[in-house]
This record gives C-alpha cells, sequence and structure tokens, in this order.
C-alpha cells in the first residue's frame, strides 16, 4: 500500500463547471449567492476527506455592452466574494481547509495581508490565498485604469507584493503575546518587527495589526502555467492549480516546476502540483456517457461561441461552420496565460469540430475531462498520481451539488480502497493536512542568527 497519499481539493463554481450546469436539474440554480448551498457543499466536501475548497474569483464580469446574448445565458454572473464566504464557512466545519483568490494587480497588500491572517485565525488554521496577477478585460476599468499593466510588470510586481504580505504576517513573533495580568505585559515588544518595505511597486510600513496566525502563515496557491507563472510558482507557491488533458503534457509540466524549485533553495515535497479533473460519474460507462450527452445538450450555440471566442480573437465566429475544424489555428499570443497554448494544441490533436471544441471547453475550460464508471476515473487518476504528473488533483464537478455527492460516495472510496487516500484526517490545520511545513518568522530567524 503506497504511503504517499493524493492531495484533493474541490474547486466549487457556483452551480458546476459546465457552462450549461445551471439549467441542469441537479443543480442549485442560485447558488451563487445562497449560503445554504455552499455549508451543504462543503460539508459535503469535508465528509470525503478533501484537504481544501476553492473557488475562483475576478473583480468584474464578462460585460460585453449591448452584446450580451451569450452572457445572459451563463449562470456565472453573481456570487460572493471568497474570503467573506470562507470565514462563513469555517464556523460550520472543522478540518477542511479554503483557498480563496485574490489579485496582486489590483488589491492592497496591507489589506489582503489582514484579511487573509484573519480568515486563517477564524477558520482556526484553514485559510490559503491563490495569488494571481488578473488578465480579464472586465477587471482594469474597475480601478480606474484603460487597460492591465503589462504582463512582465504585473509579474514582476506579484513577487513583491508576496514578499511584502509574507513580511506583515511575520510582523509578531510566535511567542510574542503574553497576555499576562499580573505583571501587566500584554506582549513582548521586542517580538514586534515593522516590515518597513521601500521597493520599485510598493511602500509599507507595516507592522501589521493582528498577531501571527496559526498555520504562521496561510498556505499560498498559484493557478497558471505560463513562463513567468512557472517561476513564481516555483519561486513562492506551495501548491498550483494547472490544467493539462494529456499524461504528457502533465508530465512535462510537472518536471519542468519541480526541477526550479532548487534555485530557490526548496525541496520538491513543498511544492504540491494539482491538476484540474471534472469527472463525469455513472454506474456504468453508458450512464456516463447519457450523463454528459445531456450536459450537451443544454449548450445554446452563442454559449459555446463565447466560449472560445477568446482564443481567436477578433474573429466573428458566427460566420463559421459549426460541424466543420476551425479554418485556422492562431499562433498563442505572447505573455497571454498558457491557457491559449492548452486549448489550441488540443483543437489540433483531436482535429475537432468548432462545435465539438466549444462542447469540449464547456465542460471545464479547457480541463481534463473523463467520463466514466468511478472505477475509471480512480484509473485514471492513479496514472497520473504514479507515474510523475501530479502530488493530487482539483476535483472540478460538472454538475452542483450533484456532481460533488457522486465523487465523494462512489470515487472516494475507490481511492481508499486502493490506498491512494486518506480514511481520516491527518491534522487540525490545511498545512498538516497536505504535508507543508509551517513557515519560520523572518524575524526570528534574524535574531537567532544575531545572537
Amino acid at each position: 500500500m503506497s504511503q504517499r497519499k493524493m492531495r484533493l481539493g474541490a474547486f466549487i463554481m457556483a452551480t458546476g463547471h459546465h457552462i450549461a450546469a445551471w439549467r441542469h436539474p441537479g443543480s442549485q440554480v442560485d447558488s451563487g449567492v445562497n449560503i445554504d448551498h455552499y455549508i451543504a457543499v462543503a460539508k459535503t466536501a469535508e465528509r470525503g476527506l478533501f484537504d481544501q475548497v476553492f473557488v475562483a474569483d475576478s473583480p468584474g464580469v464578462a460585460y460585453r455592452g449591448n452584446d450580451n446574448e451569450a452572457f445572459s445565458r451563463q449562470g456565472r454572473v453573481s456570487y460572493f466574494e471568497p474570503v467573506t464566504l470562507w470565514s462563513a464557512l469555517s464556523v460550520v466545519t472543522k478540518h477542511i481547509g479554503f483557498v480563496a483568490t485574490a489579485s496582486t494587480t489590483y488589491e492592497d497588500p496591507f489589506l489582503l495581508a489582514r484579511k487573509f491572517a484573519s480568515l486563517d485565525h477564524i477558520s482556526k488554521g484553514r485559510a490559503a490565498w491563490n495569488v494571481v496577477t488578473t488578465g480579464a478585460d472586465s477587471v482594469y476599468g474597475n480601478f480606474g485604469l484603460d487597460a492591465h499593466p503589462d504582463p512582465e510588470v504585473r509579474y514582476e510586481k506579484a513577487h513583491e507584493f508576496l514578499d511584502v504580505v509574507k513580511g506583515l504576517w511575520d510582523s509578531f513573533e510566535d511567542d510574542a503575546f503574553q497576555r499576562d495580568p499580573e505583571s501587566g505585559v500584554y506582549f513582548d515588544p521586542g517580538k514586534l518587527h515593522a516590515l518597513n518595505h521601500h521597493g520599485k511597486y510598493l511602500k509599507v510600513a507595516g507592522p501589521l495589526n493582528l498577531e501571527r496566525s496559526p498555520q504562521g502563515q496561510p498556505v499560498i496557491v498559484q493557478a497558471g502555467s505560463s513562463e513567468p507563472g512557472r517561476e513564481l510558482a516555483a519561486a513562492t507557491a506551495e501548491a498550483i492549480f494547472t490544467a493539462w488533458t494529456s499524461l504528457e503534457e502533465a508530465q512535462a509540466f510537472y518536471s519542468d516546476v519541480k526541477g526550479r524549485l532548487a534555485k530557490y533553495g526548496r525541496r520538491p515535497d513543498q511544492l504540491l502540483i494539482l491538476p484540474g479533473i471534472s469527472p463525469v460519474i455513472g454506474r456504468t460507462q453508458e450512464e456516463a456517457e447519457a450523463k454528459w450527452a445531456e450536459l450537451q445538450s443544454l449548450i445554446h450555440p452563442s454559449v459555446g461561441l463565447d466560449t472560445i471566442a477568446r482564443f481567436w480573437p477578433g474573429e466573428d465566429l458566427t460566420k463559421w461552420d459549426l460541424d466543420a475544424p476551425p479554418p485556422y489555428y492562431p499562433t498563442p499570443p505572447s505573455g497571454k496565460n498558457s491557457r491559449h497554448h492548452v486549448v489550441i494544441e488540443l483543437a489540433r490533436r483531436e482535429k475537432f469540430t468548432v462545435r465539438q471544441l466549444y462542447e469540449y471547453l464547456a465542460g471545464a475550460r479547457g480541463h481534463w475531462v473523463v467520463v466514466g464508471t468511478p472505477q475509471k476515473i480512480a484509473d485514471e487518476m492513479q496514472k497520473w498520481f504514479e507515474n510523475g504528473a501530479a502530488d493530487g488533483f482539483n476535483v472540478m464537478p460538472p454538475v452542483l451539488p450533484q456532481s460533488l455527492d457522486e465523487f465523494v460516495d462512489l470515487v472516494i472510496p475507490e481511492l481508499q480502497k486502493r490506498g491512494l487516500f486518506r480514511t481520516e484526517y491527518e491534522g487540525t490545520t490545511l498545512r498538516e493536512n497536505l504535508g507543508l511545513d509551517k513557515p519560520v518568522n523572518r524575524f526570528s530567524i534574524k535574531a537567532a542568527k544575531a545572537a
């Protein structure tokens, strides 16, 4: 029986990851603003012994002015801010971790540090920050800008932003607070440290007005597989969410990113690589394929074309024959997220028609979709896990809550039977359950060196 265990996250996309999920009877149609829905989903994930739940987030919606035919048919428009949501769910759960997305381009480092440290305290050590630089066109106008900063600038700033936030989290050493009524000493002033950061992009004095959190620092997660994204993950991340559709691509990415860690003084086990998988589960193969066909039948063509439009910028896709291959395959633009590469190569490799391509992407936006029995899905996960492609997976239920219930009830027992997944939580914090070290306070290290 293998001693190495899969790490599993539940990637929660309101009604589900399939773009037409909100129309499916197995979904909760108002889930984006239904707290009872999220409570039930978090409890299901915890029942399944998942390490964490995750929601993607963006400070904007894909509003297209007067051209809203496709937009009005999507169920991903109204949803909670993630740290607020996770704070509420932390009090009705005990073990599962909470990953929230926040942008280094459009957030303030002091406020972000305080927000995530607060979540870590409230949840008693179960918070994680998914670090993004933000590239969606629907965002910059919400912050008084006419365009995003260049990708190179965004990633350069992200490195500095992360260092500032982690420094603020270390403002107090772990044993700074004595709270001794007898002596009248609340905390040791020698263990409080102002950051006084003056960098290229940021100037932050500190200290943070919150003591060090139960994990020392929330877990750092990164999502993105572009060249600068890989380097940011190797330097700073403790888990990385990524998207691949073939074992060979996933293996190459795994080897590449793990191979970058040494130059930052890090071990391979200090970064967990978690590809996305969207499982469509049936007790038989025929049942699974029927479920998938039902979901695909719910896609309106305007929504389907909108799903692939960003990969062919400037093209009027409504003139294309839906049942023929794309007329050409563009070269992914330099500096863009590698999702462009994944999608274009997928379309070329599989010789998809336009309809087949958008139907595939409608399932999980280019992530790996597996349609089959619990045994087949476990087989595929085991193959990637045992052959240098993954440390675990970000499970992306096509329909919520139905698909997550099925995964917990049918696939988790199969993974446990094979010795691939836990049968109980190992600890009380997210770091303990993920097998990650608690970061040592940078100021404690300096003090020890000075002594």
